[in-house]
């Protein structure tokens, strides 16, 4: 089992590698996934976001979580192929958590460090907290 923590790594970038070990058939833990970083200027992530969860019906869907580790987890499964049987075993291989949870307290956890927020050359950031209360979450 891997434990990644989430604090200050950018979510695509660790959602690429939790997506690959997945496949591989690793199990993935994420922790800490409110403190996760997108990138990009925060008046056009606020209005995306806002574009993707007012879009289709509330019957069928698409639909996008507010909650961070939810919303974290939507982000991963971009990036299986989530519709076929091994894709699904893939994705259920993964889950996220917002803080640490009792069971991860004695479990080792890595960083990415090409993931981190310090790579990045401009300051254009936001968290992922700061989005999921935009956009309503109670957190």
């Amino acid at each position: 089992m891997i434990v990644i923590d989430g604090k200050d790594l950018i979510v695509g970038r660790v959602a690429t590698f939790a997506a690959k070990k997945a496949l591989l058939g690793e199990t993935i833990r994420i922790i800490n996934c409110e403190q996760m970083v997108i990138t990009g200027s925060k008046p056009f992530l606020t209005k995306e976001s806002h574009r993707r969860r007012v879009q289709g019906t509330w019957s069928k869907g698409p639909f996008y979580y507010r909650m961070p580790d939810r919303y974290v987890r939507r982000i991963i499964r971009g990036m299986l192929p989530y519709k076929t049987a091994r894709g699904k075993q893939a994705y259920s291989r993964i889950l996220c958590y917002v803080g640490m949870p009792d069971e991860l307290k004695n479990e080792k956890n890595i960083t990415i460090e090409s993931a981190h927020i310090s790579k990045v050359p401009n300051l254009k950031y936001i968290t992922v907290k700061e989005l999921s209360k935009l956009m309503g979450a109670k957190i």
